[in-house]
């Protein structure tokens, strides 16, 4: 069933359109890398196509455009439409794999002041030492005072790193297990060498900077959200720039696409676009998945189009959904992990994943036959080139989406995103080819 790569119908004028696309992608790629950065620009980019705040207005009609922000930290947006029959729902993450700053992070040790962080995320942890990292996030002081911390990126800014042995002494971290080799509790950030004086310490002049010159005490560490992600920056990738190499791409390869999908929306039916937290984590907490914020921002939608609350599970349970999320494209290097006749192809375009889960399904949302035929019948219909893929071998492990959580609302739903290579990793690949055919599915969808 495998089908050839994509890029051997893409004529001159697609080409183009493909390049132009990447190239936006990229560049939101670079100024979005944590999920607060996300939210304001999924905000600023919502407002500027014509959505309101849906708690702005005391009723709803169709054509209108609404988002609601949770906490800061998600973001839902809806074209309203005819909500009877089921709204057209899309759903990706805006969280990545990542390195949070522990609540008392900072000490020193051999003259070397650090910081202690605690991995956010499946990672290998080997891959996070020696690259450059940046420090994004905020400290929210006593009286209720924010300040925004983004410090790695520009020019004139100093980034930070993890130290590795040198190779000359590691015969011991040699003979570990690749993932034993590097430990949680090794994942310390280096800040500083310089003591403030003879009878001072490195640590003492870290702390006066940081009160110096961004107003944090060492207490205001207790009330902060401190993200360490890699400082490198989003690029073309191959001689053919033909794929892009960038950090967070798990799941801004789908999310990008998804907010592109629900500003050109021009359905008749409701759509709805989720930009949801916490889902590399297993979707638990007040800005996930799992809370009630969604349920609550359907139920404004449904009442401020006057009809009755008790009209939203009905609702719910006629509506179908994306789960915008990637797939573990087969890698070259690593071809023993998955089976081949049931993996995803980077340029071959969006991938369809009927279920997830672990070995025999565990965790899965799996989608029934007649929904799979109903996204088929979209995407054939609209020249949408797509494939239909696992995640790996059976009993290698696994993984999950947003999307059992929707499903057991009642809402039919399929996963249905980018393949990935290197997921997870602080420099992850996808093709610029997968990302437009993304986009082109999402909007059928909507459209459809």
């Amino acid at each position: 069933m495998r089908k050839d790569s994509g890029w051997l119908s893409v004529n001159s004028s697609m080409k183009k359109e493909i390049s132009s696309f990447a190239n936006s992608y990229i560049d939101f790629l670079n100024k979005v890398k944590t999920e607060r950065e996300a939210v304001k620009f999924i905000k600023h980019d919502l407002v500027n196509n014509g959505f309101i705040d849906i708690e702005s207005v005391d009723s709803l009609n169709f054509g209108d455009k609404v988002y609601y922000i949770n906490k800061n930290k998600s973001v839902f947006a809806c074209v309203v439409g005819e909500v009877l029959n089921g709204i057209n729902i899309i759903g990706a993450h805006i969280d990545s794999p990542r390195l949070d700053l522990k609540p008392n992070p900072i000490y020193e040790d051999s003259e070397q002041c650090l910081f202690k962080t605690h991995y956010y995320g499946g990672i290998k942890k080997y891959q996070w030492p020696c690259i450059p990292l940046c420090m994004k996030g905020v400290v929210v002081k006593k009286n209720g005072n924010v300040i925004d911390i983004n410090i790695g990126e520009n020019v004139s800014d100093p980034i930070f790193t993890i130290t590795d042995l040198l190779p000359h002494l590691s015969s011991k971290q040699n003979d570990k297990k690749l993932g034993d080799a590097i430990e949680g509790e090794s994942l310390n950030v280096l800040i500083g060498n310089i003591p403030l004086s003879s009878d001072k310490s490195v640590k003492d002049n870290i702390l006066t900077i940081l009160e110096e010159k961004y107003n944090i005490s060492l207490d205001d560490f207790l009330s902060a959200e401190i993200e360490f992600v890699p400082a490198f920056t989003a690029k073309s990738l191959g001689f053919d720039y033909s794929m892009v190499a960038g950090y967070g791409q798990d799941d801004k390869a789908c999310c990008y696409p998804t907010l592109r999908a629900i500003t050109s929306c021009d359905s008749k039916n409701a759509c709805v676009a989720i930009f949801a937290d916490k889902e590399e984590i297993g979707s638990v907490g007040n800005t996930s998945m799992s809370s009630l914020a969604f349920d609550n921002f359907i139920g404004m939608i449904v009442t401020k189009l006057g009809y009755s609350y008790d009209k939203y599970h009905d609702i719910l349970i006629k509506s179908k959904m994306l789960s915008a999320d990637v797939d573990g494209a087969i890698d070259s290097n690593y071809k023993d992990s998955v089976d081949s006749y049931n993996a995803s192809f980077i340029g071959h375009g969006v991938c369809i994943n009927k279920y997830t889960g672990s070995r025999g399904k565990s965790g899965a949302s799996d989608a029934n036959a007649e929904y799979v035929a109903k996204i088929r019948n979209i995407f054939e219909s609209n020249d949408i080139s797509y494939q239909v893929s696992e995640l790996g071998k059976i009993d290698l492990g696994g993984g999950g989406t947003i999307a059992y959580i929707l499903a057991n609302k009642g809402i039919d739903v399929i996963d249905c995103g980018v393949p990935v290579l290197s997921m997870h990793s602080p420099y992850e690949v996808t093709s610029k080819y997968d990302i437009y055919m993304a986009y082109k599915a999402y909007k059928a969808f909507y459209n459809n």
